[in-house]
C-alpha cells in the first residue's frame, strides 16, 4: 500500500534553489528525491539529538563520568593510542 502523499510549497532563496539543483543533478535524483532525503536525514538527527539532550539533562556530571569510567574500563587492554590522546 502506497503512502498518501501531500504537497508543500516552500518559499528558498535563488540561490539555494540554484544549488539544490546542482546537487540533485549530480545525485542523478530529482529536486522531490533530494528534498525528501535532506528533510529525512535532518529530522532525524534533531530527533537524535533531542533524545541524547534529554537523557543527559537527567544526569549529574558524576553520574555521566562514572558511566563512562564503568564502559572504559571494560576496554581491553585500558590504553589510549597515541594518536587518540589529548
Amino acid at each position: 500500500m502506497k503512502a498518501k502523499a501531500s504537497v508543500l510549497t516552500l518559499r528558498i532563496p535563488n540561490e539555494l534553489k540554484h544549488k539544490i539543483e546542482k546537487v540533485a543533478d549530480q545525485q542523478g535524483v530529482s529536486i522531490n528525491q533530494l528534498a525528501m532525503y535532506a528533510f529525512t536525514k535532518e529530522i532525524q538527527e534533531m530527533e537524535t539529538y533531542n533524545q541524547f539532550s534529554e537523557y543527559w539533562e537527567k544526569k549529574s556530571k558524576k553520574e555521566i563520568f562514572d558511566d563512562f569510567d564503568s564502559v572504559f574500563s571494560k576496554v581491553q587492554d585500558g590504553s589510549i593510542p597515541d594518536w587518540d590522546s589529548m
